[in-house]
């Protein structure tokens, strides 16, 4: 606006054509259109369509090194859930003076819109080894929760994400594994708990929860003599509609899971955690499962009772 006022002043001191003033004022909205669009781009993966804004201002990464996180991102959600969760996404990529990849939000607005933040200095490989963004567009794949189960959304993010580059090929399991076990104890009660439903803590909210997904994916893999888990349940729920922005109450998503594996495993798990503590013995999963960590390496043990079970989790679909 301020460069029209000074263009009119111009115009009316020099006694220029109106003809002329049109003229140069298309050129101007054209420019500024230009500038726009050239911030923008559509992405179509997995039967859904990204509108990405791109940030403005001087980077270190291209908009082509931006486009292509944004795709592995995408491929990775899309390899775990059969199709991409969104039909239309809204992604606004924001630039600031922090470093790396940070302040990612989603919501249920407009079939899905996410927020999130680049460091003006982050490097390629930081977009390369990203988790946040797909982690953000996990959340697009099931329906939205009372706060009370805010607990299930982040705790599927959390345990889905690193799952999912595996399968796609991004993340090797041994890394996954190794930061799985690592991690997984902060999702443990403590000793005030009060059950996943009542216990809003950090560690209980992000941890609890992917803790609640990781036994429910063995148990159900138990049940089925390993030719479901918690894969095919998420699946089930959104293609029957299960996606953000849908408010679903959390039973009616967990039985659905649970008619596609043909168990009750998701529902009789969410009732043993809901309103109790419920310590999980992490160790003796491990052992089962075939996972040793010595420091900073991780081995498997293929003659552990449940190592093909360890190994259909990552084993993409």
């Amino acid at each position: 606006m301020a460069a029209f006022r000074t263009l009119a002043l111009r115009v009316e001191n020099l006694s220029i054509s109106p003809k002329f003033l049109c003229c140069c004022l298309l050129i101007l909205l054209a420019n500024v259109a230009c500038a726009r669009a050239a911030q923008d781009r559509t992405l179509s993966i997995g039967g859904g369509t990204i509108d990405v804004t791109l940030p403005t201002g001087s980077l270190d990464v291209s908009q082509n090194d931006i486009l292509d996180w944004v795709t592995r991102a995408a491929n990775a959600v899309t390899t775990y859930y059969g199709r991409f969760p969104a039909k239309h996404l809204t992604l606004k990529i924001s630039a600031d003076d922090r470093n790396g990849v940070h302040h990612g939000v989603t919501y249920p607005e407009d079939g899905g819109v996410i927020v999130i933040s680049l460091g003006r200095h982050t490097a390629k490989s930081d977009l390369e080894t990203d988790w946040m963004l797909t982690h953000e567009m996990i959340h697009l794949a099931f329906p939205s929760m009372p706060r009370q189960q805010h607990w299930i959304e982040e705790g599927l993010s959390v345990y889905v994400e690193p799952v999912a580059r595996v399968q796609a090929g991004q993340l090797a399991p041994e890394e996954m594994w190794f930061e799985t076990v690592r991690d997984m104890h902060q999702g443990e009660p403590q000793a005030d708990d009060a059950g996943l439903d009542h216990t809003h803590s950090w560690g209980r909210t992000y941890w609890g929860g992917a803790l609640f997904a990781l036994v429910a994916d063995v148990r159900i893999r138990e049940q089925t003599h390993n030719r479901m888990g918690l894969q095919d349940a998420l699946r089930a729920i959104l293609n029957h509609g299960g996606v953000i922005t849908e408010d679903w109450e959390i039973e009616r998503a967990l039985q659905m899971g649970d008619e596609a594996t043909g168990t009750k495993v998701l529902v009789e798990l969410y009732h043993e955690m809901r309103d109790k503590p419920d310590a999980i013995d992490l160790a003796e999963m491990w052992k089962q499962l075939g996972i040793t960590v010595d420091g900073k390496t991780v081995k498997f043990d293929s003659g552990a009772p449940e190592a093909a079970i360890r190994e259909a989790i990552t084993r993409k679909k």
